[in-house]
């Protein structure tokens, strides 16, 4: 007989084995739940845009949030000219995330680039503005004046040469001929203005550009009108699907708008990877870029216009699982 008083750890063994079980059951729910598994980690490159612009400085600022929310992942930030190069490095491997303007993006895909129906989307993010360039007292008016004058449209492989040209021939210009082009960026459109070897220049980014509100410190410059090419633009469609009308708020340049809203275009910017990329990873930074919105927005404007409610709106490209499987987790 076994005395009440000797220890049986044989007694125990059926509550040890449950307790392992539930435990393996709350491993793998955990791996199987949107979010599971282990934190991403790993390389990253983020190329972004042209030196003083939004797409530069939005980078930077969501390298810092990464830092805090994927401590596991290093980014590396890497400048380009614009959207068009930024889907170019995606698609040969060059670059893992971009942000690239959805007319450049359509054209891509419509052109049958290499790997297009590889390319999703995480987010979109804000609308780049159409803003065109002229000194206060130019006679420039309305884009038709630009004929026969020097004209900045941006680097060659930039959303902002891509819209130019377009806004041009909306304008019954020929980009080639009838303007003298300029091939350069806004880091170096400003400078060329203000030293008068520049007539005017256009620039598709988000609101405020830094680099066009110290502009208007050197200079007095004004902001041509352009929302009578819409139009003439739909009329192009489907190559101009991307584009609507809108106004720029009166305080988006308060020392250059004098209160007043000026008509123009505007285009969506996507958060852009390839459909091979981690779904955790995408995952992750997908949620970044949604939570960040206010840190962000407190020193790029524009980012003030990411919202959850919008960020599905990726036409033309399909969302990228990781960044499906974020949105159903915060669905409602």
């Amino acid at each position: 007989m076994v005395s009440p008083h000797v220890r049986r750890p044989w007694a125990r063994r059926p509550l040890a084995g449950a307790a392992v079980a539930a435990a393996v059951l709350a491993l793998l729910m955990w791996w199987l739940l949107p979010g599971g598994g282990p934190a991403p980690g790993g390389q990253v490159v983020f190329t972004t845009g042209a030196r003083g612009g939004v797409y530069e400085r939005y980078g930077e600022l969501l390298k810092e949030q990464l830092g805090r929310d994927l401590p596991e992942v290093d980014v590396t930030l890497v400048p380009s000219q614009g959207s068009v190069q930024n889907i170019e490095r995606l698609v040969s491997g060059e670059a893992s995330f971009t942000i690239a303007a959805a007319d450049a993006v359509a054209a891509y895909v419509n052109s049958g680039g290499k790997d297009a129906d590889r390319l999703r989307a995480c987010a979109r993010l804000y609308d780049d503005y159409i803003q065109l360039v002229v000194p206060a007292d130019s006679p420039v008016r309305t884009a038709e004046d630009l004929e026969g004058l020097r004209v900045g449209l941006g680097q060659r492989r930039s959303g902002v040469n891509l819209i130019a040209g377009r806004l041009l021939k909306a304008a019954g210009l020929d980009p080639d001929k009838d303007v003298q082009p300029v091939l350069q960026g806004i880091d170096r459109m400003p400078e060329l203005l203000v030293r008068e070897e520049l007539d005017a220049f256009f620039w598709s980014g988000g609101l405020p550009t830094g680099a066009i509100e110290e502009l208007a410190k050197a200079i007095e410059i004004r902001l041509v009108p352009l929302g009578d090419l819409v139009p003439v633009l739909h009329a192009q469609e489907p190559q101009t699907r991307s584009y609507r009308a809108a106004l720029m708020p009166s305080d988006a340049y308060p020392a250059v708008q004098d209160g007043k809203a000026v008509e123009t275009i505007a285009v969506a910017n996507l958060l852009v990877t390839m459909d091979g990329t981690d779904a955790a990873l995408t995952e992750g930074i997908t949620r970044s870029v949604i939570n960040s919105r206010d840190r962000i927005g407190r020193e790029v404007h524009a980012a003030q216009r990411v919202d959850l409610r919008t960020a599905i709106y990726t036409h033309p490209l399909p969302l990228h699982r990781g960044a499906e499987r974020y949105y159903r987790s915060v669905k409602s």
